[in-house]
């Protein structure tokens, strides 16, 4: 759930082509892509002739076979092997679920294919992996995380490919038509943090990534604060991709417990004080710090959201005596213990047992999980017709309802169904649980979800 400030990439063409990752496809040779580049250009033109004199003609880029018979090929990007955040379990996931809906028989009678890309946190090589989808003629991107929005959705655009459930990291992925995002990002998340912090925390610091991502992170936490009559976090910038953090575990200790920071409304100044750290792989390396620095000031809770920890960092951090432990944790989904996940475990166990890179208990991973079962729902709705890029939008832009099997309420992307959230045009689903740290082990606080969309129309308010 981070960014990065926009900054001058450097990028050779024969590094290109050694780090455009693809699972089961093999690369293909200049000449193949120099002609593949023109059989798409003619293929766009046999389009527009076709459009203007309203006739039927032969398979398009972005479409399976006109007959309906045609594989449906699809692209799955993340990051990974970076040192900033890593999403390996996404990509990883989405060659799963085709191995396992392809030994079910595919979707709707068609072979899926799930091309990925490793776009390695850089904003160039994000646009080159947009690129690459319009290349190989994907009808979807799927189940994505990318910081670079503002990079790949124009790429996307122009070639008319939906971006199905990304990982919600920037706000670009609720405004452009081509997004149809299945969770509220990260706006959503510290919204319904800070509403819950409000009734137990004393001063509140928020650690963030100094990044463009990170810049859009304060207002919410600070929104849901406000609504339980709490005052605004601290604001403590950070760098995304350190190796310790302990000048700036230190001055979040000396934000939430100084004798001069326990001021507040009613009996805020009475409760200890909150550090809440939101970034992502490396709130991890946060609280490595963070564990050495608190024993010399009084004690603090934590708190923070999927995305920055899941089950495994509570683990590695030691569970039931680490820093987590009371710990309120907010997500867009169940707990990974819940038995709505038990048909992607069944689907890992059946075509991934072993892969390290997939953990059902990380955010990617679900939200990858979402956005293929979005994808199903859409191509079964075409009842055998042409799956293209044109008919999976158009489909969804007319009110196709996806039910998630209770993993989110259910989605819906028309123009009537997006929410008054100015900035958030394409956002449907405000809705996050609310999560918290027992015994070491992340159990659910709250039964059901909880609504943000009032916390995210009064942001910056």
């Amino acid at each position: 759930m981070t960014g990065r400030r926009r900054t001058r990439s450097t990028f050779r063409t024969s590094h290109t082509l050694h780090t455009l990752g693809t699972s089961s496809t093999s690369r293909t040779s200049r000449t193949s892509r120099t002609t593949r580049t023109f059989r798409t250009v003619r293929s766009f033109s046999a389009l527009a002739v076709c459009a203007a004199l309203a006739v039927g003609c032969g398979v398009v880029p972005g479409t399976s076979d006109g007959s309906g018979s045609g594989d449906i090929t699809v692209m799955t990007w993340a990051p990974e092997d970076t040192n900033a955040t890593n999403k390996p379990g996404m990509p990883a996931m989405a060659q799963a679920y085709a191995r396992w809906i392809n030994a079910k028989g595919g979707l709707g009678g068609r072979k899926l294919k799930v091309l990925t890309c490793n776009e390695h946190n850089d904003r160039v090589i994000a646009a080159k992996c947009a690129r690459r989808a319009a290349e190989e003629d994907v009808v979807a991107v799927v189940g994505s995380y990318s910081q670079f929005g503002d990079s790949f959705l124009g790429p996307l655009g122009s070639a008319g490919i939906p971006y199905i459930g990304g990982f919600g990291v920037t706000n670009d992925e609720f405004t452009s038509p081509m997004s149809y995002p299945v969770n509220g990002g990260s706006p959503t998340l510290l919204a319904g943090l800070g509403q819950e912090l409000a009734a137990v925390c004393g001063p509140v610091a928020l650690i963030r990534p100094d990044s463009i991502a990170g810049d859009q992170l304060p207002p919410y936490l600070d929104s849901g604060l406000k609504a339980g009559g709490h005052s605004p976090a601290a604001d403590q910038l950070a760098p995304e991709n350190a190796t310790e953090y302990a000048t700036h575990t230190k001055l979040a200790l000396e934000q939430t417990t100084a004798p001069d920071t326990q001021t507040g409304t009613g009996t805020e100044a009475d409760r200890k004080g909150c550090v809440v750290p939101a970034l992502g792989d490396r709130t991890n390396t946060f609280m490595d710090s963070f564990r050495r620095d608190r024993e010399d000031y009084p004690a603090v809770r934590t708190a923070t959201v999927l995305g920055s920890v899941d089950q495994t960092v509570i683990n590695a951090t030691g569970g039931k005596s680490g820093p987590y432990e009371d710990s309120y944790i907010t997500g867009w989904y169940p707990v990974a213990s819940d038995p709505r996940w038990d048909q992607m475990k069944q689907a890992i166990n059946e075509e991934a047992f072993g892969d390290n890179r997939i953990d059902p208990q990380d955010a990617g991973v679900q939200t990858t999980w979402i956005a293929y079962t979005v994808l199903k729902a859409v191509v079964e709705s075409l009842d055998g017709g042409e799956v293209s890029s044109t008919t999976i939008r158009r489909t969804l832009d007319d009110g196709l309802q996806v039910t998630t099997g209770g993993l989110t309420p259910p989605l819906r992307w028309r123009l009537l169904d997006v929410l008054a959230v100015i900035g958030f045009p394409r956002l449907v689903n405000p809705q996050v649980t609310l999560q918290v740290v027992r015994d070491g082990r992340l159990v659910a606080a709250r039964k059901g979800f909880v609504n943000t969309r009032k916390l995210l129309e009064s942001a910056d308010d």
